[in-house]
């Protein structure tokens, strides 16, 4: 069998449709990440360079940033109340990451800006400071049934209400109003963009809700952030969250940026050195502030990384960046619809495409299980992407996608030739077939009888594929 292999140049010399006519600047990525061009085995033999579309679960560091990191990487040492050399360094650095951070975001001068391991972790921490009077929460969370687990499940532990989206995003905003007007409502929790479609939820226009009836709003940007600049005081937001490793920054790094009240008077989300005033052998009183909730030696290298990614970040050509973004989607979800027995989901009838999405596609393919089809396309054509459930079990059910369905995300570091692979992946499954027997191993599709191996330096453990399983039995 052999696999379709498309170059750089054969893909400018390709003729598009007018509406393509701005590919250009999605034939080259936007800005180099490190491991952009690692080889992938193929299973029929031989080598080709890894077409990553797997942005959305973790995007590859920006190579600046892999740089930045080696820099900064002598000076490591612990933080705060550390006299030597590289402890000072290590403290400014860690603490200026904060003030580059919230100028990142458009926070107000008085956000806290509390680094925690991910966006989950923030969300979590939040959910630990709503308000409390007498042992009682004061009002409700509400949220809605398209929502990622990390701003779903924190709030099932305390008061909340959930809201079925409509198949119209205007039709959606109408039910969040019905919902707020019924009163009791403390916290709006919503995505900024699915991680299963892409699709951006109006985040100016819901803070102007919530704050209508009283709520406060928190925003998961865990997916909006690699893709769209955020404003939170323009946008009068009350809390922000997202993650560095999916923000072009390695290391488990999340960030939680928003109104200080709150947090300040909230339980300490990690009880430990560094988040108290004074300790005693039965009692303890609990500093304010960012410390609160970083007890224990945070994760200094992980702030930094993320601070300098979103440097990097804001100094991109928002119009530049858009177009590299959007012209690979579109192509991609041309291309996919064009395919018989394919289709591309998405939540509301009344999403643009080009304007209202960021670089996610969702699809499935008739007659073929998602993780098979997503194990055929490495193992055969060198591309990775995700398959399943992403996370967000109730969307998926919704969208009548009980045992999942697979996901394309890029970002900075694409180029038109990974969706063009993916593409011809799919096109010869639906002429050809599979060309290999596969298997379930440990509740993943893996090829039968791989002999592939990987670098001498990783281990090369037999059933990994199907860790941490997302199955119902």
């Amino acid at each position: 069998m052999t696999t379709a292999i498309y170059s750089p140049d054969a893909a400018a010399e390709a003729p598009f449709s007018e509406q393509h006519a701005a590919l250009s600047v999605s034939r080259r990525p936007l800005a180099a990440v490190t491991g952009a061009e690692i080889q992938a085995p193929l299973i029929q033999g031989g080598h080709i360079r890894y077409a990553n579309l797997d942005y959305g679960a973790s995007a590859p560091a920006l190579s600046v940033v892999s740089a930045y990191l080696n820099e900064i990487l002598p000076y490591y040492a612990s933080v705060h109340r550390g006299a030597g050399y590289a402890s000072q360094i290590s403290t400014s650095v860690y603490e200026n990451s904060r003030t580059i951070v919230r100028d990142f975001v458009g926070g107000r001068s008085d956000d806290s800006v509390i680094f925690t391991r991910n966006t989950t972790d923030s969300l979590n921490l939040l959910a630990g400071c709503l308000p409390a009077a007498g042992g009682r929460h004061i009002g409700e969370v509400l949220y809605l049934d398209i929502e990622h687990h990390a701003n779903l499940l924190p709030w099932q532990g305390i008061p909340h209400r959930s809201v079925v989206a409509e198949d119209t995003l205007a039709g959606t905003i109408a039910n969040l109003r019905a919902e707020l007007e019924q009163g009791d409502i403390s916290l709006l929790a919503v995505t900024g963009a699915s991680n299963v479609t892409g699709e951006i939820l109006p985040i100016r226009e819901l803070a102007a809700l919530a704050h209508e009836f009283g709520a406060r709003i928190v925003v998961d940007a865990a997916q909006l952030a690699p893709h769209r600049r955020i404003n939170i005081a323009a946008d009068d937001v009350d809390y922000l969250a997202f993650s560095g490793h999916k923000l072009y920054a390695p290391f488990g790094s999340g960030v939680l940026v928003g109104r200080p009240d709150w947090l300040d008077a909230g339980t300490p989300h990690l009880a430990g050195g560094g988040a108290v005033r004074e300790a005693r052998l039965d009692s303890v009183s609990w500093t304010t502030g960012p410390a609160r909730h970083e007890g224990g030696s945070p994760n200094v290298l992980g702030a930094a990384t993320l601070a300098r990614a979103t440097e990097v970040i804001a100094a991109l050509d928002q119009d530049l960046w858009h177009a590299h973004e959007s012209a690979i989607r579109s192509f991609l979800v041309e291309g996919l619809q064009k395919i018989e027995g394919v289709t591309v989901h998405q939540i509301f009838s009344d999403t643009g495409s080009a304007t209202d999405t960021i670089g996610v596609v969702n699809f499935s393919v008739e007659g073929y299980d998602a993780g098979l089809v997503a194990a055929y396309l490495s193992a055969e054509h060198g591309v990775g992407l995700r398959d399943g459930r992403f996370c967000a079990h109730p969307l998926l059910k919704r969208l009548g996608l009980p045992s999942g369905s697979l996901r394309a995300s890029f970002g900075l570091g694409s180029r038109l030739e990974d969706a063009q692979r993916l593409l011809a992946g799919i096109e010869e499954l639906r002429r050809t077939g599979l060309g290999w027997d596969y298997v379930v191993d440990a509740g993943r599709w893996v090829p039968a009888n791989d002999t592939r191996t990987y670098p001498e330096w990783a281990p090369n453990t037999p059933g990994t594929a199907g860790a941490a399983p997302c199955i119902e039995d």
